[in-house]
């Protein structure tokens, strides 16, 4: 069923209201996690002092850190779970709104969006893209980083996508482009190109079609969902809305980072241009070949 603006307000306020409840719930679950450390520094210091007792003071000390250990676990585990409760909302929120912009897309309301405010828009969504907060022992998973879909997967009306389209006879291009719909009797997407200055939509095969990453990986913690240096990579030419080869030169050291890559470039002596960053969100495996015709 259509979500109606209306409907969309009223779930957006309440996810709001929501959310403003959790945010404080983090600040009194962050005060009581402070409160736990304090005491276990507090207690690991008098504990450096030689007991008077050994036999009886140590064991004493031993069991009130043990208390206090046990204490500050269960108040992390707490404000664990109230932020990602919190993340939670967000993702809700951002789910809403962006099946509201494919409803008004598909209603014809797509208003034109110049070059400059289209980079803005692509960057936006780039250091916006969902940050994958795994838990200890934790794999990422598929579409996280550099974590490939799972053989079934399908992307979803909206979703962001690198598309194979041809431009000529003799020529193809992967480009930037946002899923319209999967045609499930034909096994093909539909896809908007996201330069709307082309208005071209495109109806391709699954193997012309490669889902860009639903979430950033934390090379701190899931390096593993990263490209290593030296992969060859398929990267978004900076203030472009197509994808070239590349090689990746350098990995992300924050979540916020994006990839330092060399893309292939005749015009050099090396064959390489010099490095250039790209966001993860626009990095993705190489396919090799042209593929089939759609």
């Amino acid at each position: 069923m259509p979500l109606t603006a209306d409907v969309a307000a009223q779930q957006v306020q309440e996810r709001l209201r929501s959310l403003h409840r959790l945010v404080h719930d983090i600040e009194a679950e962050r005060t009581r996690n402070e409160q736990c450390i304090d005491a276990i520094l507090r207690a690991e210091k008098t504990g450096e002092s030689p007991p008077s007792n050994e036999d009886s003071s140590g064991s004493s000390q031993q069991m009130q850190l043990k208390s206090l250990y046990k204490a500050g676990l269960a108040a992390a585990e707490q404000e664990e779970r109230v932020l990602r409760a919190a993340l939670q909302r967000i993702y809700e929120i951002r789910a809403i709104r962006n099946e509201r912009r494919i409803q008004a897309r598909h209603a014809g309301n797509k208003e034109t969006i110049g070059c400059g405010a289209l980079m803005k828009m692509l960057l936006s969504a780039a250091q916006t893209l969902p940050l994958y907060v795994g838990r200890v022992g934790e794999r990422a998973p598929p579409l996280c980083g550099a974590v490939p879909a799972d053989a079934g997967h399908i992307a979803r009306p909206g979703d962001a996508v690198a598309a194979l389209v041809r431009v000529s006879e003799k020529e193809e291009n992967w480009i930037l482009a946002e899923v319209v719909s999967w045609l499930p009797a034909q096994g093909k997407y539909e896809v908007d190109d996201i330069d709307e200055e082309q208005k071209h939509r495109h109806v391709l095969s699954r193997r012309r079609v490669v889902p860009l990453p639903l979430m950033r990986a934390d090379p701190r913690t899931a390096d593993h969902a990263l490209y290593p240096k030296g992969a060859v990579v398929m990267a978004l030419y900076p203030q472009t809305t197509c994808f070239y080869r590349a090689v990746v030169n350098r990995l992300p050291s924050s979540a916020g980072d994006p990839y330092e890559v060399l893309f292939e470039d005749s015009s050099y002596a090396d064959g390489y241009s010099p490095p250039e960053r790209v966001a993860q969100r626009y990095v993705i495996a190489i396919k090799e070949g042209k593929g089939r015709s759609s």
